[in-house]
């Protein structure tokens, strides 16, 4: 799993399938039914950029929605399916003359992860402009569902707490100049580049910022000295101190270890119980 993640550590799936575009939906209902139906667990995987996969792998199905892509139009809004790029729809938009979704420019994932996880960044979060989702659930056959602002909250949404594959989105984009969508785009990508999201594997932000702390986490652990801390292959970005990074040869028990560390001497110091925005996934014994 260390290939189709971010963080690039994780052991083996037991099964790992890309299904292909055509029939994705199909498909995915018969394999869920199937996998039921034999009590084998199936794990979706989006962009792989917010969690980490345990070094004992994932036991069961990963079905790696990475093929799904693509984006529609019609009077609806655009419909963007659950496996494109974030960075690519922003883009995809842009060039429509359709803004909304380039707060997303340069965000690693999948749309159906940043639906999933309600993802948030430059003030603005996904919910803001989602009017409906296409999933699939109990029943194994797609269907909308009105995006209600009320089910959504600092990256949180419904989906969360349901059994269910997200197969699309549908936003509500408005007209703008695709050149100055396009300027804000690029500034959205050299912001992240500048603040260091790229330089080594990570997944952004490793904890949730809480407004009842009176100021972001990446601050709190700064001004704790905690930037730099390492444990085996992963550390505390220097630069950065809500960012872990993979220095290389990291493992995931590393990268876990690292965030109980942090999130201890924090509370110990500060009193602050830090909230992990990272996803733990997986066969951690």
């Amino acid at each position: 799993m260390a290939r189709h993640t971010t963080f690039k550590v994780g052991g083996l799936a037991d099964l790992w399938i890309r299904p292909g575009r055509d029939g994705f939906p199909e498909y995915t209902g018969c394999l869920l039914r199937a996998a039921r139906d034999a009590g084998v667990p199936v794990f979706i995987l989006g962009g792989g950029a917010n969690i980490v996969v345990s070094d004992r792998g994932i036991r069961g199905i990963v079905l790696d929605t990475g093929a799904w892509t693509g984006c529609s139009y019609d009077d609806r809004g655009v419909r963007i399916l659950s496996g494109t790029p974030a960075d690519a729809a922003a883009e995809e938009t842009a060039g429509k003359n359709l803004g909304g979704l380039e707060f997303l420019a340069g965000m690693p994932g999948s749309i159906g992860g940043a639906v999933w996880m309600n993802a948030r960044c430059y003030e603005k979060s996904v919910s803001d402009i989602l009017t409906e989702t296409e999933i699939l659930g109990g029943d194994y056959l797609p269907r909308w569902v009105t995006a209600n602002p009320g089910d959504f909250a600092y990256k949180l949404s419904p989906f969360q707490r349901m059994d269910t594959v997200i197969l699309s989105a549908r936003f509500a984009l408005e007209k703008q100049s695709g050149e100055l969508l396009r300027e804000t785009a690029a500034a959205r990508r050299a912001d992240r580049e500048s603040k260091g999201q790229y330089r080594f594997p990570s997944a952004g932000s490793a904890f949730k910022n809480n407004r009842d702390f009176g100021k972001p986490t990446g601050k709190i652990v700064d001004e704790l000295g905690l930037k730099g801390l390492r444990r085996g292959g992963a550390q505390v970005a220097p630069w950065h101190g809500n960012f872990i990074i993979n220095t290389g040869g990291a493992t995931a028990a590393d990268i876990r270890g690292l965030v109980e560390e942090i999130r201890e001497k924090t509370a110990a110091a500060a009193g602050f119980i830090l909230e992990p925005e990272i996803l733990f996934v997986g066969d951690w014994g």
